[in-house]
């Protein structure tokens, strides 16, 4: 069954971070929904080798609206952690149950939206000590998954681990 999949992105995203999950939902069948502060504008990856537009806005979307979240890592989620709307949203689709994936920096909107106390991740080496003060078990794996919920990874190099633990908990 084809599932809906959410992605909050901003320019200066971890570029492999977005376009091999990606890739690899589309694959399989899913829809990938891009979300921005603005709809029909173009990010760019830091690496200048991924352009992607964004579908929807913020304001257009809530968490009910789809059956999983991606978080990329790069400069894109500490950029959108300072903007409440996307910490609102992060809250309350974790809160949801729903699966969330998260790799490299990622898990800072997780951070920001006070939602790993006490549940098992990884994340790339910077923000280690941020994971655990935000009350998280870190785990220095390239892929940790948390309660058949939370997929987590630390680098691009992790990715095939990554995705597939994704497309296991999307049912494929």
């Amino acid at each position: 069954m084809s599932k809906k999949i959410a992605v909050l992105i901003t320019d200066e995203f971890e570029d492999a971070e977005f376009t091999s999950p990606a890739q690899e939902f589309r694959k399989a069948g899913h829809e990938v929904v891009t979300i921005d502060k603005q709809a029909g504008k173009t990010v760019t990856g830091k690496r200048g080798e991924a352009k992607v537009t964004i579908d929807k806005a913020i304001d257009e979307v809530r968490p009910a609206d789809f059956d999983a979240l991606l978080l990329p890592g790069g400069h894109s989620p500490d950029t959108l952690r300072g903007d409440q709307r996307f910490v609102t949203f992060t809250r309350d689709f974790v809160n949801s149950g729903k699966p969330v994936f998260a790799i490299c920096h990622g898990p800072q909107l997780l951070i920001s939206a006070d939602v790993i106390r006490g549940r098992k991740l990884t994340a790339v080496k910077p923000i280690i000590i941020d994971v655990k003060n935000a009350g998280a078990d870190f785990y220095d794996k390239e892929v940790v998954v948390d309660k058949d919920q939370l997929v987590t990874s630390r680098t691009p190099g992790d990715l095939p681990a990554f995705n597939r633990e994704a497309l296991r908990l999307l049912g494929r």
